[in-house]
């Protein structure tokens, strides 16, 4: 019996998306879960996975553009039979066979036959996918991540050049950005942080707090909730223009720039004014783990009222961080850098990151996009005024 393989419905609004890329061949067997294709829509990139155990029919052809419902594939169900009597190894020791140092390994047959033909140490695949049945898939990953792959161009001296096409999600990406660029009026204004107490808190308490809640303290948490503290007082960052109206949310959703295999994503943090730095660290964990394997949701990237990049991870010190319509801002992180600066009239070292605001000036005023960089500067200097939403905690003790 045939069961069709079709794609699904995304999200909202979106009609068509792409075959990306096979990952099996046509007429190969494969099992019940297994991820058979990946799909980009113009928001997300996203596996399908076979229903059944049985044999892939291929349908549509990579590259193409495919309307929701469609079918690009079918499966001819095993009845019930595994794949193991498909690629089952004759026994060539029928008394004493030598032990196999696969035999304690949780995975399908085909893998097992895949770890023996690639001479992949199973210890290796059962650390990598702990408590996991390990598939075809699973083994692959693995493959591909040990390799230290080549430059996928090939520099030969000639005149050559190679095309393709352009992923659907880089397409809207493209769109998107030209559409800031001719839409809003950005502009952008810059500070530096010290970024010395922060810093200490990561070195001070990383240990302890991993030990509590099994994830590293990372400068990206403490922005999160510096951030979120300064957009409560300047809510005119917070804010969007929708058609005539300007929407102020009573809420903060924070948006998180990753670079995922087929490009930017910026998966959501949502309701961020009521989320402690340890439950920040884990959502971001979660969301940056997702959008590394291509697994981000469109429910991940919806909605967002405000966007923090962090170039510095790729060495950036400085930049102009573009929009996330409808945003009116987004906050642009950079590498720290040790430099020499005036500390209490003398010349000090200190590690430093200069920090960039990009907004709507249609929006924001000077005035609140300055002042609204300046209250997240205080914060990552001073992290203790972030439980006291930052008041001076001195003035508060004193009534003032």
């Amino acid at each position: 019996m045939a069961i069709e393989i079709k794609i699904p419905s995304p999200g909202e609004s979106i009609t068509q998306v792409q075959l990306a890329k096979w990952l099996v061949a046509d007429g190969e067997v494969v099992e019940k879960d297994q991820e058979i294709v990946e799909i980009d829509s113009d928001k997300a990139s996203f596996p399908l996975t076979s229903p059944e155990d049985g044999r892939l029919k291929i349908i549509a052809r990579e590259g193409e553009t495919i309307a929701v419902g469609a079918i690009i594939a079918t499966i001819e169900a095993n009845n019930g039979q595994t794949n193991q009597s498909k690629i089952q190894e004759p026994v060539t020791s029928p008394v004493h066979p030598s032990p196999n140092p696969h035999d304690h390994l949780h995975a399908s047959p085909l893998a097992r036959k895949i770890l023996e033909e690639k001479n992949v140490n199973a210890l290796d695949i059962t650390n990598a996918f702990p408590g996991k049945k390990i598939t075809r898939r699973d083994i692959e990953s693995f493959i591909n991540r040990k390799k230290a792959g080549p430059s996928p161009i090939a520099y030969t001296g000639t005149r050559d050049a190679d095309r393709k096409n352009m992923t659907t999600l880089r397409l809207k990406l493209a769109e998107r950005l030209v559409s800031v660029k001719n839409q809003t009026a950005m502009l952008t204004t810059f500070n530096e942080i010290n970024m010395q107490a922060a810093l200490k808190i990561k070195e001070k308490y990383s240990e302890s707090f991993k030990e509590r809640f099994g994830v590293g303290i990372g400068l990206m948490s403490i922005f999160t909730k510096a951030v979120t503290i300064a957009l409560k007082e300047f809510p005119q960052v917070n804010s969007m223009i929708d058609g005539a109206e300007l929407v102020t949310p009573r809420y903060v959703d924070i948006g998180i720039a990753v670079s995922a295999p087929k490009g930017l994503v910026v998966p959501v943090l949502r309701n961020t004014e009521i989320m402690s730095i340890a439950e920040i660290e884990l959502k971001i964990k979660e969301l940056a783990t997702k959008a590394r394997d291509n697994k981000i949701s469109i429910d991940d990237m919806k909605g967002g009222t405000f966007t923090i990049t962090n170039g510095g991870v790729f060495g950036s010190m400085m930049s102009t961080p573009i929009l996330n319509p409808p945003q009116s801002a987004i906050l642009g992180m950079h590498k720290i850098q040790e430099r020499p600066i005036a500390l209490n009239g003398q010349v000090v070292i200190a590690p430093m990151m200069y920090v960039a605001l990009s907004y709507d000036h249609r929006v924001i005023d000077g005035r609140e996009s300055v002042s609204f960089l300046v209250k997240v500067k205080e914060l990552i200097e001073d992290p203790v005024k972030m439980l006291t939403e930052g008041l001076d905690p001195i003035r508060l003790l004193l009534d003032l």
